[in-house]
């Protein structure tokens, strides 16, 4: 018996941590231009406002100016907010940041309609091919490349079509020779 409760708990262990690290990568996601995020100050109306962050990743937010919200997480980008709005405006902001829409990943390559679409969580390789109208008749099925944000063109990598992608990821689908 004790055998069985063993591998009960060896097996919530294991989903717990696997839960856990899926979240670590949602909180670990940083913001970058084109992310629209939504931040709201509790009890204050005019300090909740929708922004869109601009090419170099910072918006206009009112008392603070031009906040720089790339590479920072929303978390960090709340505890900004707070820190400048404490003392001088509000003794104790209660601030929530979230992301209204990601950023857009693009498919170039083979495939019949190439561009940029909107990301969604979740996102696969496969989705993003089929957002993009499907494989043209002459792309490699085994040939997909994926370069991310803030990336150099020579830093992609070799992707699976259930590969996740990220906003801002440039999706490539070579050309088959076959």
């Amino acid at each position: 018996m004790a055998g069985w409760l063993w591998l009960l708990f060896l097996l919530v262990t294991v989903a717990s941590s696997a839960h856990a690290q899926n979240d670590v990568g949602v909180s670990a996601y940083t913001l970058g231009a084109g992310d629209r995020v939504s931040i709201t100050v509790f009890g204050e109306d005019d300090l909740s406002v929708e922004a869109l962050l601009n090419d170099a990743g910072s918006f206009s937010y009112p008392f603070l100016g031009e906040l720089n919200a790339k590479g920072l997480t929303v978390s960090q980008l709340e505890s900004e907010i707070i820190g400048g709005l404490k003392g001088p405006y509000l003794v104790d902001p209660k601030v929530s940041v979230t992301i209204l829409e990601y950023r857009r990943f693009f498919v170039r390559g083979e495939v019949k309609k190439p561009g940029g679409f909107p990301y969604e969580p979740g996102m696969t390789l496969q989705k993003a091919v089929s957002l993009a109208e499907g494989f043209t008749d002459r792309a490699s099925r085994s040939k997909f490349y994926i370069v991310s944000d803030n990336a150099n063109d020579d830093e992609r990598r070799l992707a699976k079509l259930n590969t996740l992608i990220r906003p801002g990821d440039i999706i490539t689908i070579e050309e088959s020779f076959f």
